[in-house]
């Protein structure tokens, strides 16, 4: 099991401190670092600790940032990798390893060992999140994705990207901004994963782990991964997504349209794609009405037209779950987080991380061929 952060926040050193950390201001830089979270010492903290103005950085949640690499590309890792294999001798050593290839050769390390499922979920969190509330983020999607025997996921990779803290709606342009500079950063990522598989499995002595990779956006955080898209070339993508899940996504009703030249490109990354809405959501209704010049919001609505996508492309309309797990006034009247306050959305989602034929998935109601409505 291992939790990364790949986060394009500024690198501060906080006073008294002799580690870096990532900052909680609400400002993006070009490049992304990565961070690996510890578990291995972490305690649950009590209530009256969480309650007091140190519960932050650190004492929420500790991470080591991983070292910048020395040289780019992803040689080493394949040096390192054939030297434990006994195949080529070599004085590397996976500490000599940063940055992404510290990451990609420890989570092929991982998802090559002889589990049924060892997969990874990548995901993207949406609107009004500093970075003590990312940490504290990755603690729950933990306890759902990891610890949960349901869940095939047994690696988070948490893309952290500076969302601003307040929930003024005027604060929602920064948000925008920041969400396409940190759509470059996950683009990066993106091309330096297609450059470790062809470095890595030109050799024939390395097999690949056979195991899956999920994206999961939630609301606004679907728009960073647009701005991802926006840069992606159809002709450099590959398929190396499993399941991708749009959540409450707060991007246009129109973004499968070629005329977008974003999600149309879903298809040729990933195997599924599945959209869950909620009619109810009043955040979205929000920020159509108040942000968005009156334009529908695809995690509201539906999408205008993926009739060329319906092989691929399923809505789940969550419009009628019941919060059973998180019900206080936020839950109960915002209807935008159906993946944390309800078991049946959970439910929903782990059978698609699986990947049951969406037709047999429990718990839906089938009302056309590529959509579906989750009932109790």
């Amino acid at each position: 099991m291992a939790v990364y952060i790949l986060s394009n926040r500024k690198i501060i050193r906080h006073k008294g401190e002799k580690t870096d950390s990532f900052s909680n201001d609400e400002y993006s830089i070009p490049n992304f670092r990565i961070a690996k979270c510890d578990f291995e010492n972490y305690k649950e903290p009590t209530a009256s600790a969480k309650k007091k103005k140190d519960y932050t950085n650190r004492n929420i949640l500790d991470y080591q940032l991983f070292s910048e690499p020395e040289k780019q590309g992803y040689e080493e890792v394949l040096e390192v990798l054939l030297n434990e294999k006994g195949i080529k001798k070599s004085k590397l050593t996976a500490d000599n390893l940063g940055g992404s290839q510290r990451m990609f050769y420890e989570l092929y390390k991982n998802m090559s060992s002889t589990k049924d499922r060892s997969d990874v979920l990548i995901f993207i969190h949406g609107y009004a999140y500093d970075f003590d509330d990312e940490l504290k983020a990755i603690l729950d999607l933990k306890k759902i994705f990891i610890d949960n025997p349901e869940s095939p996921v047994e690696h988070i990779l948490f893309v952290s990207w500076p969302a601003s803290s307040s929930i003024v709606p005027m604060t929602y342009f920064d948000d925008k901004a920041s969400s396409i500079n940190s759509g470059t950063s996950l683009m990066r990522l993106f091309y330096f994963y297609t450059q470790f598989l062809k470095d890595i499995f030109s050799n024939r002595d390395l097999a690949p782990c056979n195991q899956r990779i999920h994206i999961m956006a939630h609301s606004m955080g679907n728009r960073v991964l647009q701005s991802m898209l926006y840069s992606l070339k159809k002709e450099n993508i590959l398929r190396v997504i499993d399941q991708v899940l749009l959540l409450n996504a707060d991007v246009t009703y129109k973004v499968f349209e070629d005329s977008e030249d974003s999600f149309n490109k879903l298809p040729l990354l990933a195997n599924r794609i599945s959209i869950y809405l909620n009619r109810k959501d009043t955040i979205l209704g929000i920020s159509q009405f108040t942000k968005n010049i009156l334009t529908p919001r695809l995690g509201k609505n539906g999408p205008s037209n993926i009739e060329p996508f319906k092989d691929i492309v399923s809505i789940i309309d969550c419009t009628f779950i019941e919060n059973d797990i998180l019900d206080s006034f936020k839950f109960e009247i915002g209807n935008h987080w159906g993946y944390l306050s309800s078991s049946q959305v959970q439910n929903d989602i782990f059978q698609n991380l699986y990947g049951v034929d969406r037709n047999l998935i429990t718990n839906r109601i089938v009302n056309n061929e590529n959509i579906f409505t989750i009932i109790s």
